[in-house]
């Protein structure tokens, strides 16, 4: 076999082209390097200087009350936001919670927004749902109607109201609800209301009392209710009428007699001789014996609470003392000095005063 030698002039170029080719595939490489590294930093710088802006104070210099409608999406609410002087730019609000993948979890309602909230602090507000609550309060006492008729005034509220609830289903208090709650839920709220505390006070119930169902314990609340304004005679006024249908007595109850008359609209004046000897007023527990046909008005959670655990008492009267409250008796007689002296308190009164 031969031995072929090869040029040393084309071994040399040969070498060089090869050497050349690896340079450029290097330096490419590096190149190539490089811009992925001045991206890279590039794009962490950017995300670093998001961050920033998103946890920076807010422009606006107050508290701000915002209202996010149901429905609002991440886009309108950023705009809503930037209109509204919370935020500088909707744009890096959106991009920052996209980024953390909290387009599906802000929720709409109305927002106490505190002065120079940062976009992250108006986020996790957004998502906590910590709306602002607004108060609507019903005394104790009122009827189904008139708690209708506040609630129709309410501008927090909204919706329509299906019918006047039967009387003495709903247990007034206040309730904490957000703008744009419906009436009807309101009243649905609190009709469960009154039955979650019958639920809770019926079992421990005292013994021996004079009804047998929770409606005809809502009927005497109700009239305990309206005899008394003040919380710490509830118990008292409840023995007085628990004792008197134990003994067979009635009622006797002014209030009774004016909810057959007006259906428990205020009566305006005293109550005539003609109408209190109106035994053909279903409601008059002075003619008619046991408890009224229906509650007289919704009371409140301590009537209920009073009727079925009335106080240790033998009492059967009482009348006003001039306090404000009552004095009890046991015996007629002693109900006849007390009515006494609340007459000469009224004769003493300057003509026209209280």
């Amino acid at each position: 076999m031969s031995d072929v030698k090869t040029p040393k002039a084309k071994v040399d170029a040969n070498a060089k082209a090869k050497g050349g080719l690896g340079k450029l595939v290097l330096w490419l490489f590096v190149g190539l390097l490089g811009l992925a590294l001045l991206a890279a930093g590039t794009a962490y710088g950017g995300y670093r200087w998001l961050q920033a802006e998103f946890v920076a104070p807010g422009p606006a210099m107050e508290e701000t009350v915002i209202l996010l409608p149901r429905g609002t999406g991440l886009v309108r609410i950023s705009s809503q936001l930037e209109t509204a002087g919370l935020i500088d730019d909707a744009r890096l609000f959106r991009a920052a919670v996209t980024l953390d993948g909290g387009e599906r979890s802000l929720r709409a309602g109305e927002y106490s927004v505190p002065a120079q909230s940062s976009m992250a602090q108006i986020y996790e507000l957004l998502r906590s749902g910590r709306t602002m609550q607004h108060p609507v309060t019903f005394a104790e006492g009122l009827t189904s109607a008139m708690i209708v008729a506040l609630l129709q005034q309410s501008d927090v509220l909204t919706g329509e109201i299906a019918e006047i609830p039967a009387e003495g289903t709903l247990l007034p208090e206040t309730y904490l609800v957000d703008r744009g709650t419906e009436r009807q839920v309101v009243l649905d709220r609190m009709r469960a209301d009154q039955q979650a505390l019958l639920d809770e006070l019926w079992p421990h119930r005292a013994e021996n009392l004079p009804f047998e169902t929770r409606e005809q314990a809502i009927i005497l609340a109700s009239v305990v209710e309206k005899e008394t304004g003040i919380a710490s005679e509830r118990p008292e006024v409840a023995a007085v009428f628990v004792n008197r249908l134990r003994r067979g007595m009635r009622l006797e109850s002014d209030p009774t007699i004016i909810y057959g008359i007006t259906r428990g609209e205020p009566l305006g004046r005293g109550l005539r001789r003609s109408e209190l000897d109106n035994a053909a007023n279903a409601w008059n527990s002075y003619q008619n014996d046991g408890l009224p046909p229906t509650p007289i008005a919704n009371p409140g959670a301590e009537s209920i609470a009073a009727v079925l655990n009335p106080a240790d008492s033998r009492d059967l009267f009482f009348v006003a003392d001039g306090s404000g409250g009552h004095a009890f008796a046991a015996t007629y007689a002693e109900h006849q000095r007390n009515v006494a002296r609340w007459r000469q308190i009224e004769r003493a009164r300057p003509r026209g005063g209280n």
